[in-house]
Parts: structure tokens; C-alpha cells; sequence
């Protein structure tokens, strides 16, 4: 269905981790590369004082980036590219909320636009993105080394918290929705949710919403068909 036109249309923003898919896809997508080069799998051994310097530091996307340089940097994008184009279906078939596809499905056939926003990395999240028909996708960007290969580090901000609301900020801006939708599952995703006309959190606890009676609280099942 075609949109509803530029002067109004409505916008259904998502986040990824806890709201579409039932667990985190970070970790779950460097097993999927490491499982493929065992050899480098006593590289995890490295999570522990990685987990040590979040304590110390609590600077989360300084540490997404020494966790991902840790256990996949070094290797040819063309290699990791191919990875992600196999962990996707895979997570498709097997790591989504039903809920959360209905959700999408439901204002997909309003005509309203979709938004994917997600702290995770672009090594993947625009495949999932472009596989559940979101027409656009803001996420975590990570830095490229000049021979082609994975540093690891981001290259951009850590896509989280007050910089999702920013990046949310920054869209409405360019091209105000009509009407604002968003999904989220923790209080990070609280910030951007209150942009919202209308907001879901998702499985968190009710206590977090407060008073905006702009956001409601939906409980998802961790069983049923995610897509078949």
C-alpha cells in the first residue's frame, strides 16, 4: 500500500533487541561467525575483563566495540557480509515475537511508514530491516579498516538511550509524521518512546511508564510462530 502522501503520513518506529526479536542478536551473530573459525573462539575468554572495563567505565558502545574488536575484528567484510546474509533468515525463522510481526504487518497495510531504530550493528540489522519491509533503518555503525577487514570500534554513536532519541529527533525534523508511533521493550527505549503519539512498551515493568498516558504497557509470548 502506497504511503499516505508526505504532507500525512504516520510513522511506526521499532526498536530491534527485546521488541521485534526474543533476545539479544549481538552475541547470537558473533557465535554464528565464530562457529565458522573455531580457532578464534578463546578469543570469548577476553569477555570477562571487557566486562570489568563497562563496570569501570559505563560507556556502553565503548564497550560494544571492544567486545566486537575482540572476537570477529580483523576479518574481510566480504566474509562477514556473507555471515550476516545467513544469520538472518535463520533469525527470522526462529528469534521473533509473532506479536511484534503483527504489530509491523498491522501498519504496514495502513500505509504508515516503518522505522527500524537499534543499538545493534549494520553488519546485519539493514537485512533485517529490508526482510520485514521497513523502509528505513538507523542503527550502530562500525569502522571499517582500509585493507577491507573489521576493526571493530564504532564509527558512529552507540545508537542507545538519549542518542536513539536524538536520531529520532533528527527525522521528525527533516520530515514530520502526522502521527508517531514506537515500540520498545527497557527504559532506554523511553527516551524516544515519549516523541510518541502513541507508544508500547513491551514486556518491561508497568512502573516504568509513570504517568505519560502516552505509553502503554503489552505482553508479548515467548512462544508461537515467528514466520513461516
Amino acid at each position: 500500500m502506497p504511503h499516505k502522501g508526505t504532507a500525512g503520513f504516520d510513522l511506526a518506529v521499532f526498536d530491534l533487541d527485546g521488541t521485534i526479536t526474543r533476545h539479544d542478536t549481538l552475541m547470537p551473530f558473533v557465535l554464528h561467525c565464530l562457529w565458522r573459525k573455531p580457532w578464534r573462539l578463546p578469543r570469548l575468554l577476553l569477555l570477562p575483563p571487557l566486562a570489568f572495563g563497562y563496570l569501570l567505565h559505563r560507556d556502553r558502545g565503548r564497550f560494544k566495540g571492544a567486545l566486537i574488536r575482540a572476537t570477529i575484528g580483523g576479518l574481510p567484510r566480504a566474509w562477514l557480509e556473507a555471515r550476516a546474509a545467513g544469520f538472518v533468515p535463520w533469525l527470522l525463522r526462529r528469534g521473533l515475537f509473532a506479536e511484534a510481526l503483527r504489530a509491523i504487518n498491522d501498519h504496514r497495510a495502513r500505509g504508515d511508514r516503518l522505522l527500524l531504530m537499534s543499538a545493534s550493528i549494520d553488519l546485519y540489522v539493514p537485512l533485517i530491516g529490508g526482510a520485514l519491509g521497513f523502509g528505513q533503518t538507523i542503527c550502530s555503525q562500525v569502522r571499517w579498516n582500509p585493507d577491507g577487514t573489521l576493526d571493530g570500534r564504532l564509527a558512529s554513536a552507540n545508537c542507545y538511550g538519549e542518542e536513539k532519541r536524538r536520531c529520532l529527533q533528527a527525522q521528525i525534523a527533516r520530515e514530520p509524521p502526522q502521527r508517531l508511533y514506537a515500540y520498545g521493550n527497557s527504559g532506554s527505549d523511553l527516551p524516544h518512546m515519549r516523541l510518541a503519539s502513541q507508544a508500547y512498551l513491551i514486556n518491561g515493568p508497568t512502573r516504568m511508564i509513570g504517568s505519560n498516558a502516552t505509553i502503554k504497557a503489552l505482553h508479548w509470548t515467548q512462544h508461537g510462530a515467528a514466520q513461516g
